[in-house]
């Protein structure tokens, strides 16, 4: 569904994504992680051509989308970004804007259809309920979820999601991406989404591309990118990888600097 070829991008000259390539398959889940400043989120950017490339291209379904119109990548891929400026609007009134880029000429209102898409969104995200109060009211968990609900709305084939669990408790966390995965398995949505937590990345990505400074640093399945060598050279702490007793995915365990300390480890 989505290739990268040689993509170097970043902001006023300031090259942070060098040399990256990699493909994404329909129906697959994959999770990019990486420390902070590291290029995830401008990776996400680039592929909605908020950034520009200063070398290398993006395909889309084989298409280049520096070619494609903005209306018509918007119908093909939706964006969950970490803010998004709502305004004072309903729920239903903010998830029907994922319906903008189905809008015909001189068209200011929703028609019946677009009001059914949003509804069947809502009732799939558990915000029909809210779709009366004002976005600004909702808790993190609720505002998360109308974000979901607006995107898709969009009918989109790729989810990108930037960190969305940020911010969230754990029974918001586990949610939220139980929901990603029922789109990405029942639906056969795509989704690309930026995780900082490594034990929800495991948990729930098919997936990993780990970038630092600028580079992929390793790629494959979570027991191939989550071992403590890769880990510790990249985030430059000591852990411990176990396995989830339930699932077997990878698990890691942070050390505490007394408890290094205890052992004897820098």
């Amino acid at each position: 569904m989505l290739e990268i070829k040689n993509l170097t991008c970043g902001y006023n000259s300031k090259f942070i994504l060098q040399d990256i390539n990699f493909k994404v398959g329909k129906k697959e889940l994959l999770g990019i992680i990486g420390p902070n400043g590291s290029g995830k989120t401008t990776l996400l950017r680039a592929i909605t051509r908020v950034i520009k490339p200063k070398k290398g291209v993006i395909f889309f379904e084989e298409k280049d989308v520096s070619q494609m119109q903005y209306k018509e990548l918007a119908k093909e891929i939706a964006v969950i970004s970490q803010s998004f400026e709502t305004g004072f609007m309903t729920v239903e009134e903010f998830v029907l804007l994922g319906r903008i880029p189905y809008y015909k000429q001189f068209q200011f209102w929703e028609t019946k259809e677009d009001l059914e898409i949003a509804s069947r969104c809502m009732k799939l995200t558990g915000t029909f309920r809210l779709k009366e109060r004002l976005v600004q009211e909702l808790s993190g968990g609720e505002r998360q979820l109308a974000h979901i609900a607006r995107a898709l709305t969009q009918e989109p084939k790729l989810l990108l999601l930037d960190e969305p669990t940020a911010h969230l408790d754990i029974t918001h966390q586990v949610g939220i991406l139980d929901l990603i995965k029922k789109l990405n398995k029942e639906f056969g949505l795509t989704v690309i989404m930026v995780l900082h937590d490594l034990n929800l990345a495991s948990e729930y990505c098919q997936r990993l591309i780990l970038i630092n400074e600028g580079r992929i640093h390793k790629a494959g399945r979570p027991d191939e990118v989550l071992n403590y060598q890769v880990i510790e050279e990249v985030y430059k702490t000591v852990v411990v990888v176990e396995k989830n007793p339930i699932s077997f995915k990878p698990y890691i365990l942070l050390v505490s600097e007394e408890e290094r300390q205890k052992r004897g480890k820098p």
